[in-house]
């Protein structure tokens, strides 16, 4: 940018435009807010200004009260995410003390009876369901027939309703 005209006054006033966005309630970011101005002038067609500080001292403000707008929406919006994402708006949607140990416990009684119908069985089960393997990849992943993959699912989901069923009844 030449050093001259705008340019020229805003790097003589530099000094006043920060204590103006300071006092003005930019707080940490009038460094910022100034940088966005000298970009803003150094890349804009403006054409011939009559009151050159007065021009900046203007588009200061207004590039702060653009902040303050867009810092305010942000929050806002966070906000009204929180509320929709709660299940009741101002409580935690954390499980209560105990529901967590319950929950590890039966994810280590699952692991347990995956276990126990073998090897093969919890592979295919764990391949299918939780990384979400088609029967027929897993079947070729292991040189087995996409049949055998099927019957050791059913083994698998046989087992696992009935211990759905046990901790329902508990």
């Amino acid at each position: 940018m030449a050093e001259s005209g705008l340019g020229a006054v805003f790097l003589a006033n530099r000094d006043r435009l920060l204590r103006f966005l300071v006092a003005h309630g930019a707080g940490d970011t009038a460094e910022d807010l100034l940088q966005e101005l000298w970009l803003k002038i150094g890349t804009s067609e403006i054409g011939p200004v009559s009151q050159p500080l007065s021009y900046l001292y203007r588009a200061a403000n207004n590039l702060m009260l653009d902040r303050y707008r867009a810092t305010r929406q942000a929050v806002q919006r966070d906000i009204a995410w929180t509320e929709a994402a709660t299940t009741v708006p101002g409580q935690s949607d954390q499980p209560a003390g105990e529901r967590p140990l319950i929950a590890r416990e039966q994810l280590r009684i699952v692991q347990q009876a995956l276990d126990a119908l073998g090897d093969r069985t919890a592979a295919i089960f764990r391949r299918h369901r939780l990384d979400g393997v088609a029967q027929r990849d897993i079947a070729r992943e292991m040189g087995v027939s996409l049949s055998t993959v099927e019957a050791d699912l059913r083994k698998a989901y046989r087992a696992m309703i009935d211990l759905r069923r046990s901790f329902d009844d508990s």
